[in-house]
């Protein structure tokens, strides 16, 4: 879930650097950019992926 909140960061953060748009003085596409950035560090560390460690065991 994560890796996709990671890719519509990226893609607003390429819509409004294509167009040269903000929102605001506090959201530019660096920002959006960072979020994405974090988005998929959270990714990669696990959060969010559903995966619990009781999970793991298999059933017979």
């Amino acid at each position: 879930m994560m890796a996709i909140a990671a890719a519509v960061a990226f893609g607003l953060a390429l819509l409004f650097d294509l167009t040269d748009a903000t929102l605001g003085d506090e959201i530019t596409a660096g920002t959006l950019t960072t979020l994405g950035l974090l988005l998929v560090a959270l990714h990669l560390a696990g959060v969010g992926t559903g995966a619990r460690s009781w999970n793991w065991r298999r059933r017979r």
